[in-house]
């Protein structure tokens, strides 16, 4: 990475959740409470869309009852052609705040608000905002985890899927970029399209876990395996990559290619769609540790964790939890977005 274009900023301090113990309940009484959740939906007009990240249960939940288990912007994208009145998002909270932005006329809940992420915590908006007004004449390219706040400071949203056409197209009309939070994917977006950028300095705690060291060792243990890697990855683990890519295409990588192993640098929330797809496919997490270190995400997100079965009930039965974005911000927060969401389209023309 070239540090003259990393932001000299200092991010702030937050606490990083435990990992929590997952379903504990006997088959029977998951069943029971998958049962409770689908009367519920039903109840609610209510339909549940959840992250690849998120916990197998809640995917298969979401799979069962007509939901969507997708990246951000396919769940947002999928409220807005869904008739159900209530979204309920499965995910973190800037996820479910850009499915409110993008459908403000429905109710949208969360089994967890405090389900956040580490480039929405490290991109405070005063803090980003009075950064990208030392550079007014700089286009601002926001990553889609980040707050409405600041999605609303942007002249850009992006997802992992659509940042290098968008970056490529803005570049070419001599745009000079803002890039924010993700340091890494931002990094890669600019050796891959040349485009002149400003680096917020944020990582994802997963991401920024995998080692490319130790990558190096393990590719020689499964030297069939093909290496997958999502672009917010360190630029060592992803120069290793097979396949670089949002994890749509990380999913497609592991349904199209002849290889039978997998070695997988993200979330391993995604193994249960990979292994969908693929079922005869071995799936490898990336190592996450160098020699006598610890994780602290080790290739799971605790944000995505917090999501549970038994809080999803909760909040369908007593209405908790609910994702509020007042009209005013929805409104500049929907432009960026829609922007976007219309470039993506006029790629498909």
């Amino acid at each position: 990475m070239e540090k003259d274009n990393l932001a000299p900023i200092t991010l702030p301090q937050f606490a990083i959740p435990d990992h929590q113990t997952h379903n504990q309940m006997s088959p029977a009484e998951t069943a029971t409470l998958k049962r409770e959740i689908k009367s519920l939906l039903q109840r609610n007009n209510g339909v549940l869309v959840a992250h690849y990240y998120t916990d197998k249960e809640l995917q298969d939940l979401a799979d069962e009852t007509g939901g969507c288990v997708a990246d951000s912007l396919e769940m947002a994208r999928f409220g807005m052609n869904h008739p159900a009145d209530t979204l309920i998002v499965a995910g973190v909270k800037f996820m479910g705040e850009t499915s409110k932005i993008l459908n403000n006329e429905k109710r949208v809940l969360m089994p967890d608000l405090n389900a956040t992420c580490s480039l929405d915590e490290g991109c405070p908006v005063d803090q980003f905002s009075a950064f990208c007004d030392q550079y007014p004449d700089h286009e601002v390219v926001v990553y889609a985890n980040t707050s409405a706040e600041v999605k609303a400071r942007s002249d850009w949203v992006v997802t992992s899927g659509i940042a290098l056409d968008i970056v490529k197209h803005l570049a070419a009309s001599g745009k000079k970029i803002i890039w924010g939070p993700d340091k890494h994917l931002g990094s890669y977006v600019q050796r891959e399209t040349g485009a002149q950028m400003i680096l917020w300095p944020g990582s994802c705690v997963v991401h920024e876990e995998f080692r490319s060291v130790a990558l190096e060792r393990y590719r020689k243990l499964h030297p069939g395996a093909a290496v997958l890697v999502h672009p917010e990855s360190p630029e060592s683990v992803i120069a290793q990559a097979d396949v670089i890519g949002s994890t749509t295409a990380l999913i497609k990588a592991v349904a199209e290619l002849d290889n039978q192993e997998f070695i997988i640098a993200t979330d391993k929330g995604i193994f249960n769609k990979m292994q969908q797809v693929a079922p005869d496919k071995t799936l490898l997490e990336a190592p996450t540790i160098g020699e006598g270190a610890t994780c602290q995400s080790c290739a799971s997100c605790p944000w995505m964790g917090m999501n549970t079965l038994t809080k999803l009930r909760d909040t369908l039965a007593h209405g908790l939890n609910e994702i509020v974005v007042s009209a005013s911000l929805a409104e500049k927060a929907r432009v960026p977005i829609k922007r976007m969401i219309d470039f993506a389209e006029s790629l498909k023309k």
